[in-house]
């Protein structure tokens, strides 16, 4: 098939072949803060055709140190329709499903019925991660999981990992002893960093919606987490 000329740079990378594949591709993107929104847009440029993107959250004045869609002008806005807005700008013939809600339960295994080629996870609240994962796992769709980059500085420590070979990532431990307890102990790939976190950069907050604690962040952090998410997908489908 013929591509627009927008993405003539990666199909003199990939090749045509490849970026029909890439075009052929339906993804799902649970997540759209600081990770899941690069994950989204990464996708989008390289000419995934058809994706479904989820969050329930607004915007607010602490997402401008790191997330994509922050601004000023859109604080108060829901971020998939933020989102929705940026991905379609930037391709327009994208073949675009946005849900503003925080899925869970029966909802969740409604919408994973979408038949995915994959699944993104950037969700950072530990039950409706859980079950996403679980849920993508029992129904055979390949998932792509984020760990926790909140307190990490150093963007070359960022591995990809099954979640059982993942350490030194306290979020990745107790996400594998919920998951164990469900039956789930490989088969998810992870995105994590294996380093320390300083207790200092954490601080238990109160009145923000599904967070029971804040933790220090920098700008380049979790863009590094939602490319290393996007690289996954984009490599493992055209082989």
């Amino acid at each position: 098939m013929e591509h627009p000329g927008w993405l003539q740079r990666t199909e003199l990378l990939i090749g045509k072949e490849n970026l029909t594949k890439l075009h052929q591709a339906n993804i799902l993107v649970v997540g759209l803060g600081g990770v899941g929104a690069y994950s989204a847009e990464m996708l989008c440029r390289s000419g995934v055709g058809r994706m479904t993107i989820v969050d329930g959250d607004k915007i607010h004045a602490t997402n401008r140190n790191r997330q994509l869609i922050a601004l000023s002008s859109v604080e108060g806005l829901p971020k998939a329709a933020t989102m929705g807005k940026r991905l379609l700008d930037i391709n327009p013939d994208l073949e675009l499903t946005v849900h503003d809600e925080y899925i869970r339960d029966s909802r969740m295994i409604e919408i994973l019925g979408g038949n995915f080629d994959y699944v993104i996870d950037a969700i950072d609240t530990l039950a409706p991660k859980v079950f996403l994962i679980f849920h993508s796992v029992s129904k055979g769709l390949k998932i792509v999981s984020s760990m926790g980059s909140g307190g990490k500085f150093d963007p070359m420590q960022v591995q990809i990992s099954d979640l059982s070979e993942s350490y030194n990532c306290k979020f990745a431990s107790i996400l594998r002893k919920r998951l164990h307890g469900l039956g789930v102990y490989t088969g998810v790939k992870v995105v994590f960093s294996p380093e320390k976190v300083n207790p200092e950069t954490i601080v238990l907050t109160d009145g923000e919606l599904n967070k029971k604690s804040t933790v220090g962040t920098i700008s380049y952090m979790p863009p590094v987490f939602g490319c290393f998410l996007a690289s996954v997908v984009i490599r493992e489908l055209i082989g």
